[in-house]
């Protein structure tokens, strides 16, 4: 089919990627120095251990990102799959935070202390929240939503991808598995890491069935976690629809495990298993968010749509691979 040469759009996006990939890795240094900073500060001793997770997850997205940049830039076919893979994810994860804000937002202004005009007039509630959430809103709205549709209207154009083919005309690993599979193959070797890291941080704290577990049994539950990842992702990569039966009940397994936990106890509970100091467990009961079943209609909100993706990739797996 005929087609339009994408490369300097390939060359352009490359270059744009490359610049997030190089704002993540800023964040990793700047996550240790604004807690080193906010030490002194009532309430703001967070424990450096709870920075782990996320600082990991930023280096892998920078590492990530500069590597799929180099590739876009060269016209790769296994950049274009996964930076595809990438942006749609963002995009999904995106809008459901922004939806969450929509909710979440008014409380937690609400509930801020703000400051007075002058001394003897009544605090500004009401113009300060509508400030601030137009404010959240365009930030969230731009870089949870905006970018990464930016990114995946591009690489998903067929123009894009006959360009890569043309330039990379050797088939490669990404063409050999559908990419909303090989999607969740790729998310599932990235848990399998954040897994392995949770025993490290936040005292290794896991929901399981009505409680927390802490200590050694959280380990094992970890390590149990991150091979089953493993061996899912590699069934799933070669089709085989026990892979997909597989993630499925857990899963679902997860789902009841966390909704039972998080319906008997509180999240502040989790805080302080985890050793945040008490001034800091005040400050976040003070933003009001945390309230009633807050954490169970978090938990719906996140795991009803990777349910339905679930049920969406069941056609990629109609029987088992002979052989």
């Amino acid at each position: 089919m005929p087609y339009y040469d994408r490369s300097t759009g390939l060359v352009v996006f490359g270059i744009l990627t490359i610049a997030m990939g190089c704002l993540c890795a800023l964040l990793v240094p700047l996550m240790f120095v604004g807690v080193a900073l906010s030490a002194g500060t009532p309430g703001g001793q967070i424990p450096m251990s709870s920075l782990i997770p996320g600082a990991c997850m930023y280096a892998f997205l920078a590492v990530a990102l500069i590597w799929l940049g180099i590739g876009s830039i060269r016209a790769r076919r296994w950049a274009r799959a996964l930076l595809l893979i990438l942006s749609w994810t963002w995009l999904g994860i995106g809008l459901i935070a922004v939806i969450m804000m929509a909710f979440l937002l008014p409380t937690m202004l609400a509930n801020m202390p703000l400051p007075t005009v002058r001394a003897g007039q009544p605090q500004v509630r009401q113009a300060a929240l509508e400030i601030g959430m137009a404010i959240g809103f365009l930030i969230d709205g731009v870089i949870l939503v905006v970018v990464p549709a930016i990114w995946t209207f591009f690489y998903s154009s067929r123009h894009v991808r006959f360009t890569c083919e043309w330039r990379d005309p050797l088939p490669c690993w990404t063409d050999t598995c559908p990419l909303p599979v090989l999607g969740l193959c790729l998310w599932l070797l990235f848990s399998a890491v954040m897994m392995l890291i949770l025993p490290l941080t936040m005292h290794g704290v896991m929901p399981f069935f009505g409680m927390f577990i802490t200590g050694f049994p959280s380990v094992i539950f970890c390590l149990a976690n991150a091979a089953l990842w493993v061996f899912a992702a590699g069934l799933l990569y070669q089709l085989d629809s026990r892979g997909w039966w597989l993630i499925l009940v857990v899963f679902s397994l997860y789902m009841i495990s966390s909704l039972l936990t998080f319906a008997r106890h509180d999240i502040i509970e989790l805080y302080r298993l985890m050793d945040y100091p008490q001034a800091q467990i005040d400050q976040i009961q003070k933003l009001g968010m945390f309230k009633g079943n807050f954490m169970i209609w978090m938990m719906v909100a996140f795991m009803l749509p990777i349910l339905g993706y679930l049920l969406f990739i069941k056609k990629y797996f109609r029987r088992n691979p002979v052989g």
